[in-house]
C-alpha cells in the first residue's frame, strides 16, 4: 500500500455552550484555539514532526459563529521553506441540519518543524499543481514579504 500525504487537514465539530462569549456567539478565543489546533494537526501531518507555532497573521472574523453551529475548520500548507510550512486556515460554520456553511474566518500560519531537542528540522517540499495551489502559493509569498516590512517597523518597540 502506498501512502501519500496530504497537505490538508479539516476538523469538524459542534459550537459548544462553553465556547460562548459575553454577547451570545463564539468566542474569538476558542475560535482562535481551534486554529491553531488545525494548523498544528496540518502542519504535524505534513513533516512527520512536531511543530511550533512561529506566526499567526492576518486573523479576520469574518462573521460570527452561533452556537450550536456546525465549525468546519480547513487548514491547508500553501507553502514551505527549508524547515517552516505556511498553512491557511478558513473557518466556516452553519447550521448542522444544513449542507450550507458560510467562511466566518480567515488566517495563515506559520509553523517549523522540530526535532525532540527544539532544533529546526527540514520539512517535505510543498509543489502546487493546480492553479488555486499556485495561486496560494504566491498568498503566501506576498505574505512573507509583507511580515518583514512589519518586523522592520517593530524593531525599536520589541
Amino acid at each position: 500500500m502506498i501512502e501519500t500525504i496530504s497537505n490538508t487537514v479539516t476538523l469538524r465539530f459542534l459550537a459548544e455552550p462553553s465556547d460562548v462569549n459575553f454577547g451570545g456567539k463564539v468566542h474569538g478565543g476558542a475560535v482562535m484555539k481551534w486554529i491553531d489546533q488545525a494548523g498544528y494537526a496540518c502542519a504535524a501531518n505534513w513533516s512527520g514532526q512536531c511543530c511550533v507555532t512561529v506566526y499567526v497573521g492576518g486573523i479576520r472574523f469574518i462573521r460570527p459563529i452561533q452556537i450550536g453551529d456546525m465549525v468546519e475548520i480547513n487548514a491547508t500548507v500553501i507553502y514551505t521553506g527549508n524547515t517552516s510550512m505556511h498553512i491557511a486556515i478558513n473557518v466556516s460554520a452553519g447550521n448542522p441540519r444544513q449542507r450550507d456553511r458560510v467562511k466566518t474566518t480567515h488566517c495563515v500560519m506559520v509553523f517549523a518543524a522540530v526535532d525532540d531537542h527544539g532544533k529546526t528540522v527540514p520539512v517535505p517540499k510543498w509543489h502546487p499543481e493546480t492553479p488555486a495551489a499556485l495561486e496560494m502559493e504566491a498568498y503566501a509569498k506576498k505574505l512573507m514579504a509583507l511580515r518583514m516590512n512589519i518586523e522592520e517597523e517593530m524593531k525599536p518597540y520589541l
